[in-house]
């Protein structure tokens, strides 16, 4: 019975067997590796997000699965690389489960650098599995806070600040002609708004003692005489845009190739606080106050209101006519070009100019609140910074108002709220704080491209770029947000943001980013701004040109 038993048993298996390898395929393949997925991870603790700020420079990489995973192939799957592609070594802290791997690099990271942790499809797992996809998760390290250079006092940092944007205006000048070029990597293009900060600027460099006041003038009586001999000129009006070498007119666009009459206004404003300065009765100073007369008077401002409108026209072209049709019309940068249309001696705008075209009959009001704060003038959130800084280089807006607003009241609200807006930060860019704040025109580096352009940056248009000269030239509105802003910008970021001219132009905490350009119109306000904070220098030259205030009394308004 057992043998039986046993035979019949042995039939059994031997006849599974048999069946077995009939159903096999002549040459039998593999079976196909089953996938599996990556489903969490955390860098520094920070969970499941693909874009990290602030994360240490010795992180922890935790990645968790819903498999488990070949410890033995990780290394040929999984890479971290800085953004130089350059890869960083990484080594396995430990394996607190199969299906979770914690990885740290070999090797300190750098602060304030972008790294990829890429997780390649086909890592291995156990019984025949491998992952399904790639998967790449980046972060920024976080901010060194250490400061970069030896600590300075608040009035010597001040100092220091204007002493080095002051260069830009001194040393990189255009030899030839003395007229400010647009930016540090212009060759002759220079700025005609720009050379009317810039000699505002020297201003400041005599009265600060970084220049004499001989080599100042002799400077300035060579920006005026080329100005006066050697520059196209539109019904007195200068172009955006000179040679620097030449005075021809370089256009700023195709239609942009004649006059325009906000960078004239500029100019002026610079050129008349350059007249009040130099009041001695030596040859050289009432030779440059003539000059300054004759290019003062002969702007033929009503020449702008086109055909006589109750508006004045940014541009005229001598090709194109008024083809640019841009009325100047607020609130935006531009007010200072009303007060001088107003208080010229030879071609003066009415009043009614001023209410139609620059107030739009009281329609540049706003009085909504943003964060907290009434906004009496301009767009939402009252736009680029900017606005509160050109036309006030020169016009002092203290104790200032007319029918529309108290411009004080205007320029601490709009600072204000941009200081509000980036402390909160509701679009949650890296960096953004009450140390880092102020959005303007600047220089743009967006997303990956490589190519810099130039946007214009306010709360409603916020890409995460800071411009130092934002919140630097708000100084007179915000003292204790702007100093902690240039604080944060030289004792920490200063090894990145700080160079031969001054703070670099803008930056982008997110990508991250440090421009390696000067904006002539960026840096100026910073300089200008910083010494009517701390002397009311600039404010108390053009408010004693005479015709100045003759004009804002023209157009009704107060000062007090």
């Amino acid at each position: 019975m057992k043998i039986k038993a046993l035979h019949q048993a042995c039939g059994i298996v031997w006849a599974m067997l048999a069946l077995s390898c009939a159903k096999q395929p002549q040459n039998p393949q593999p079976q196909a590796a089953r996938s599996f997925q990556l489903i969490s991870f955390a860098v520094d603790g920070q969970e499941n997000s693909y874009h990290l700020f602030q994360v240490s420079t010795c992180p922890q990489l935790k990645l968790v699965f819903n498999h488990a995973v070949s410890t033995k192939d990780i290394f040929s799957f999984i890479f971290l690389y800085d953004n130089h592609q350059q890869q960083i070594p990484l080594r396995q802290v430990q394996q607190s489960a199969d299906s979770i791997l914690v990885l740290q690099p070999q090797d300190t990271l750098h602060a304030l650098s972008k790294y990829f942790l890429v997780v390649q499809k086909g890592l291995p797992g156990t019984e025949n599995t491998q992952l399904d996809n790639t998967y790449q998760i980046d972060w920024i390290t976080a901010i060194d806070s250490t400061d970069k250079f030896p600590h300075l006092s608040d009035s010597a940092l001040l100092t220091l600040v204007e002493q080095q944007t002051f260069r830009y205006f001194w040393d990189f000048a255009h030899p030839v002609s003395g007229l400010i070029r647009e930016r540090s990597s212009a060759a002759d293009v220079c700025a005609t708004g720009a050379t009317g900060f810039g000699i505002m600027a020297i201003l400041v460099g005599i009265e600060r003692n970084f220049i004499s006041r001989t080599d100042g003038l002799h400077r300035i009586a060579q920006i005026v005489d080329f100005l006066s001999h050697h520059c196209t000129r539109y019904h007195g009006a200068f172009s955006h845009w000179i040679n620097g070498a030449t005075g021809e007119t370089i256009p700023f666009s195709t239609r942009d190739d004649g006059a325009d009459l906000v960078e004239t206004s500029y100019l002026m404003m610079g050129l008349l606080c350059a007249r009040q300065y130099f009041q001695a009765s030596t040859v050289a100073e009432q030779s440059l106050r003539q000059q300054i007369d004759s290019l003062w008077d002969q702007v033929e401002w009503t020449w702008f209101q086109q055909n006589g409108q109750s508006v004045l026209y940014w541009h005229w072209s001598p090709n194109y006519g008024w083809a640019m049709q841009t009325p100047i019309q607020g609130w935006n940068e531009a007010l200072i070009t009303y007060v001088l249309a107003a208080a010229s001696r030879t071609h003066a705008i009415d009043k009614k100019v001023y209410d139609s075209g620059w107030a739009r009959n009281g329609n540049m009001r706003n009085g909504n609140t943003y964060e907290g704060i009434v906004l009496p003038l301009g767009p939402a959130f009252g736009g680029p910074l900017f606005f509160a800084h050109y036309t006030f280089l020169g016009v002092d807006p203290h104790g200032l108002a007319d029918a529309y607003a108290d411009y004080w009241q205007q320029n601490v609200a709009h600072a204000n709220i941009q200081y509000a807006y980036c402390k909160r930060n509701p679009l949650h860019f890296n960096g953004y704080s009450s140390s880092c704040w102020g959005l303007t025109a600047s220089d743009d580096l967006s997303g990956t491209a490589s190519a810099v352009g130039y946007a214009v940056h306010s709360p409603t248009n916020d890409d995460g770029v800071i411009a130092p000269t934002a919140a630097v030239s708000s100084l007179p509105y915000t003292p204790a947000a702007s100093m902690q802003a240039i604080r944060f910008y030289y004792d920490i970021l200063g090894d990145k943001l700080w160079g031969d001219y001054g703070f670099k132009d803008a930056f982008n905490l997110s990508i991250p980013w440090f421009d390696t350009d000067y904006v002539a119109i960026d840096q100026a306000p910073q300089i200008i701004m910083i010494e009517n904070y701390r002397s009311g220098l600039l404010w108390h030259l053009f408010m004693s040109c005479p015709e100045v205030q003759l004009g804002l009394q023209k157009l009704g308004f107060t000062v007090r």
